[in-house]
């Protein structure tokens, strides 16, 4: 039945009203009753007194029974709701216009009537009700005689047996069914008012609801999928609904990148697949060629034919290796081991191993940088491997009478590193993909078709392990530059 919060929150209100509402009618006669007590007592506190002024029913210690009878008897038709009683000076019930047979108490309390003698009728004072044993009601008292020795008291009881039933006598009242009807026509209208509030703040969160499962079951339309974009957030439900745009939009972007990360995945396959089949190939083909042909081919063609397995065997031992390589910086348990180190000295070590490389080809391979340099943080092994690729990658793409200069710079907390060369350089749409694995320029000769396309991804995640990251500017036939930078602080 309540399998909506709409419905849970209007059966709350009209729980919460009809409580209200009880509280509010029980006050609302409670205080009409006391009210109306209070100004019939102020109204009548001098009553007693006139009784007495009038006729005196108590004299030299008796009653005076005539002057009691005229009392009774005139109040009776005046105002039958009145009851007269006489108390002597101990609240003792001497006398009274009741029957005999409905009074209940034969003493009265005198600290009410003292506090009403004293004091008078400023606030609402009940005294005990002699028809009842718990029961009190207002009253108007005097004592007997008005002046001289005290001898007792005539103690009128001004809501007599009639106000017994006051509820029923203030229920008959015009007014108080015109207020009782008022309230509760106020009561109806907040309900209203109230379910119609309720149903335009759950409505929104209805429509958010909506939202959420349509995302959830992969809808197609743009618009079913994200919460109206607001210039201004009203309350938590907007709040709500923009964090779930921000939600829904990280998911959509990593979708895109699981799929985009699929297709990667489907094209190393490929690529790794066709690297290692291609040397296997050639190793088999030349090894087969070597048994076949082992006592016809001549001592120089053996010699050709196992250089060439070298090679190819080299080439596939170096694919296996960064594969390896690439697979460990690619996981969560890769531990950097961060020390801080020269990066000039490390630099010296890496241009003196790729010298002789370079001077083969003609290339100048040389380092600029001055002293003072600060010491960098890092882990020195992998550095060292970044270092070695991008030189190794400048070296081949770089032509006979090239150069190839590594330059370092202070940048306050970093220490900028460049490896400028003078090589063949790349296109503007090949330079996003250059650090993609598996990826070979478009320039590549088959000179250079040993290159696996791995070199630079390697380098690139090495460096955003340590929290950096490298970028390539290029211009064609004038030469490429990679810049990266390390911490010249503790990481």
């Amino acid at each position: 039945m309540f399998n909506t919060l709409y419905k849970k929150l209007a059966a709350l209100l009209f729980v919460l009203l009809l409580i209200v509402g009880a509280c509010l009618n029980w006050l609302y006669i409670y205080t009409a009753e006391m009210y109306e007590q209070e100004i019939s007592q102020k109204l009548n506190a001098s009553l007693a007194e006139h009784i007495v002024s009038d006729s005196l029913p108590i004299k030299n210690g008796e009653i005076v029974q005539s002057a009691l009878d005229g009392i009774f008897h005139m109040l009776m038709v005046i105002n039958p709701s009145i009851e007269v009683y006489l108390l002597d000076t101990e609240g003792n019930i001497l006398a009274y216009s009741a029957p005999k047979e409905k009074i209940k108490r034969e003493r009265i309390n005198l600290q009410p009537i003292s506090h009403f003698l004293t004091n008078g009728p400023k606030r609402l004072i009940k005294g005990d009700d002699p028809r009842h044993l718990s029961r009190q009601k207002i009253f108007s008292v005097a004592p007997v005689p008005a002046e001289g020795p005290l001898e007792g008291y005539v103690y009128v009881i001004l809501g007599g047996e009639a106000y017994d039933s006051i509820g029923d006598m203030i229920q008959g009242s015009y007014f108080l069914k015109t207020g009782l009807i008022g309230l509760g026509l106020s009561l109806l209208i907040a309900l209203l008012v109230g379910l119609w509030l309720l149903s335009l703040v759950t409505k929104r969160v209805g429509n958010l609801s909506t939202i959420m499962k349509n995302f959830l079951s992969d809808s197609k339309e743009a618009g079913s999928k994200r919460y109206p974009e607001i210039v201004k957030q009203r309350d938590e439900i907007d709040t709500l609904g923009r964090t779930f745009n921000i939600m829904a939009d990280k998911i959509d972007a990593q979708l895109e990148e699981l799929k985009a990360n699929d297709i990667k995945r489907r094209e190393l396959i490929a690529n790794v697949s066709h690297d290692l089949r291609t040397p296997l190939t050639s190793l088999q083909g030349y090894l087969e060629t070597l048994m076949l042909k082992k006592d016809t081919l001549s001592e120089e063609d053996k010699q050709k034919y196992l250089q060439i397995v070298t090679e190819h065997s080299q080439r596939l031992g170096q694919l296996v290796t960064e594969l390896f390589e690439l697979a460990k910086l690619d996981s969560v348990e890769t531990l950097l081991n961060i020390e801080p180190f020269s990066i000039g000295e490390l630099i010296q070590d890496v241009v003196q191993k790729y010298q002789l490389t370079a001077e083969k080809k003609n290339i100048k391979l040389s380092a600029n940088f001055g002293d003072g340099l600060p010491s960098a943080y890092g882990d020195i092994g992998l550095i060292q491997r970044v270092l070695e690729n991008l030189i190794d990658n400048a070296i081949r793409y770089t032509n006979n009478g090239g150069s190839i200069t590594i330059e370092l710079a202070d940048n306050k907390d970093n220490i900028a590193v460049k490896i400028i060369d003078t090589g063949c350089g790349i296109e503007e749409e090949e330079l996003p993909h250059i650090f993609d694995r598996f990826y070979r320029s478009k320039r590549e000769s088959n000179e250079k078709s040993y290159n696996s396309g791995l070199g630079l991804a390697i380098a690139k995640r090495i460096l955003l392990l340590h929290g950096s990251d490298i970028a390539a500017n290029s211009d064609l036939e004038i030469g490429t530059t990679f810049t990266f930078e390390l911490p010249a602080r503790p990481i």
